[in-house]
C-alpha cells in the first residue's frame, strides 16, 4: 500500500473516530451545557429581582402580604419570596420537586437569602427541567451538523496538504525507482523540494545509482579487455599444440596428454568467446532493427540442432504460431537465445525425451514463448542462480559454467524481455520468455 494511501486512511479514520466519540458524548455535553445555561439564566433573574427590591423595596412583591408567589401560565417558571425568620441559607442551585396548583413538577431551583429592613427573606426562582431539555435534541443535531462540516473541511485540507507534502517523494519514486532499467544510462536531475529528508533521500539515490553505474562500467570494461587480451595467448597456445600433435616423434602417451591439453584450451577459448559475446551485448554493440518471425527462428534452431536430436533420440515440436512476429530486435541475438535454451533442453533431457516450443498470447500485456522439455529438471535451490556467470550446476556434474544461460539472460535484458524458469526434478523444465506486447509486429 502506498504511503499516501496509508496517510489518507489514517486521516479519515482518525476524523471518523473523533465524530463517533463526539456523537457518543454529545447528549451528555449538551445536557451539561443546557444546565449550565439554566444556572446562568436563574442567576440573571435573581439579579433583576434584587435590583427591583433595592429600588422599590420588598413590598413591591409582597403587596402587604406575608409571602409572594408567581408562575407563568404554563408553569415553566416560578418565583417565590417569603420571610425566612432567623434561618440564613447560603445560595444554592439544585433540581427538586415543587407543587404548583396541585401539580408536582421538577424544577431547577435557585435559592437565595436576602436581608431587607432587618428581616431575612428567602427567594426562590425556578425553571422546569422539561423546558431545559426541550431544545436538547435540536441543539445536538445542529452541533453534529456543524462538527461533520468542520471534519469534512479538515479532511479535505489534510489530504490536499498531505498530497502537496508527499509530491516530491512521489517524483523521487517515479523518476529514480519505477521502470528504471539497469544499467542506468542517464543521470537524472535532483527533485526540487524544500523538505530536507526528501532531499537527502533523492541525493542518496542519485549517488548510489552513479556508484552502481560506475562499478558496472568498470566490470564491463575489465571483462572486455581481459577477454581480448586472453585471445592472443590462447591462439598462440592452440597453434603450438596443433603443431605438436602432428609431430610424428611424439609418443602415443604424449599425444593423449596433448589432446587433453587441447580440450582444456578449447574450453578456455569457448569461455573467453562467451565473455566477449556478453560484453558486446552489454555495451550495446548489436543493432535492434530486425523484425523476426518466431516460428521461423525456432525452425532455424531446430535445423541447426537436428543432428543432436537424432543422436539423443529426442522428439521436437514447433508449435509456435506461424504469424508471431517481433519487431525492434536483433535476429542473431534472438537466434542465439533460443539456440542456448533448446541446446540445454537437449543436453539435459532423458533418453527418448521430448521438447516442445509453443507460445501464448496475452493481448495488451505480453507475448510468451515457452520451451518445455522432459529432462532431469533443476534442483529448487539452483533456480535463483542458474543465470549467474560461472555458476556450476549440480545437474551438469560440475562441468558447466553457466555462461550459456548467462548469455540468455544478457540477451533478454538487452531486448527488455523477461525470462522465467519453472522446473521439477525428474519431470522437466519450462523456460518462458515474456515479450512486451508493444514489440509485437502487426
Amino acid at each position: 500500500m502506498k504511503l499516501l494511501t496509508k496517510l489518507t486512511l489514517f486521516i479519515t479514520l482518525s476524523k471518523l473516530l473523533i465524530v463517533v466519540l463526539f456523537v457518543v458524548m454529545l447528549p451528555l455535553l449538551v445536557n451539561r451545557v443546557s444546565f449550565q445555561y439554566t444556572n446562568y439564566y436563574l442567576g440573571e433573574q435573581k439579579k433583576k429581582v434584587l435590583a427591583v427590591i433595592q429600588k422599590n423595596g420588598v413590598d413591591y412583591y409582597l403587596q402587604g402580604d406575608s409571602a409572594y408567589g408567581s408562575y407563568t401560565m404554563l408553569k415553566e417558571e416560578y418565583i417565590s419570596l417569603f420571610p425566612a425568620g432567623n434561618q440564613v441559607v447560603s445560595d444554592t442551585i439544585e433540581t427538586s420537586q415543587r407543587i404548583v396548583d396541585n401539580d408536582t413538577l421538577n424544577y431547577r431551583v435557585l435559592t437565595h437569602t436576602l436581608t431587607y429592613g432587618h428581616q431575612h427573606y428567602l427567594l426562590e426562582i425556578g425553571k422546569t427541567t422539561a423546558t431545559i431539555g426541550e431544545y436538547n435534541h435540536l441543539l445536538q443535531r445542529f452541533t453534529l451538523y456543524i462538527l461533520i462540516g468542520l471534519i469534512a473541511i479538515s479532511i479535505i485540507a489534510d489530504l490536499v496538504y498531505t498530497n502537496v507534502l508527499l509530491r516530491p517523494l512521489a517524483r523521487i519514486v517515479r523518476t529514480k525507482l519505477v521502470d528504471r532499467k539497469f544499467p542506468f544510462k542517464e543521470s537524472l536531475p535532483p527533485v526540487k523540494t524544500s523538505t530536507s529528508d526528501f532531499k537527502y533521500l533523492d541525493n542518496s539515490l542519485i549517488s548510489l545509482m552513479e556508484k552502481i553505474h560506475e562499478a558496472f562500467d568498470k566490470e564491463r570494461e575489465f571483462t572486455s579487455n581481459a577477454s581480448h587480451e586472453l585471445m592472443t595467448p590462447i591462439s598462440i597456445l592452440q597453434t603450438n599444440i596443433e603443431n605438436m600433435m602432428v609431430d610424428e616423434s611424439i609418443s602415443e602417451a604424449q599425444q593423449e596428454k596433448i589432446s587433453a591439453m587441447m580440450k582444456t584450451l578449447n574450453r578456455l577459448k569457448k569461455i573467453v568467446h562467451s565473455l566477449l559475446y556478453i560484453s558486446r551485448i552489454e555495451n550495446d554493440q548489436f543493432a535492434k532493427n530486425d523484425t523476426v518471425n518466431m516460428h521461423t527462428v525456432v525452425t532455424e534452431v531446430m535445423d541447426e540442432l537436428s543432428h543432436r536430436l537424432e543422436i539423443n533420440d529426442i522428439g521436437f515440436t514447433n508449435s509456435v504460431s506461424m504469424n508471431a512476429g517481433v519487431k525492434q530486435v536483433n535476429h542473431d541475438l534472438v537466434f542465439q537465445l533460443l539456440y542456448n535454451l533448446i541446446n540445454n533442453a537437449i543436453r539435459y533431457n532423458k533418453p527418448n525425451g521430448f521438447i516442445q516450443v509453443m507460445d501464448q498470447y496475452t493481448p495488451g500485456e505480453h507475448y510468451t514463448l515457452l520451451i518445455k522439455d522432459t529432462g532431469i529438471g533443476i534442483p529448487p535451490e539452483e533456480l535463483t542462480t542458474i543465470f549467474n556467470r560461472f555458476k556450476k550446476s549440480g545437474q551438469q556434474g560440475g562441468e558447466g559454467y553457466g555462461l550459456g544461460l548467462s548469455i540468455v539472460k544478457s540477451i533478454a535484458l538487452y531486448h527488455e524481455f523477461e525470462i522465467k524458469v519453472n522446473s521439477e526434478l525428474g519431470k522437466g523444465t519450462v523456460f518462458s520468455i515474456e515479450i512486451p506486447w508493444q514489440m509485437m509486429a502487426d
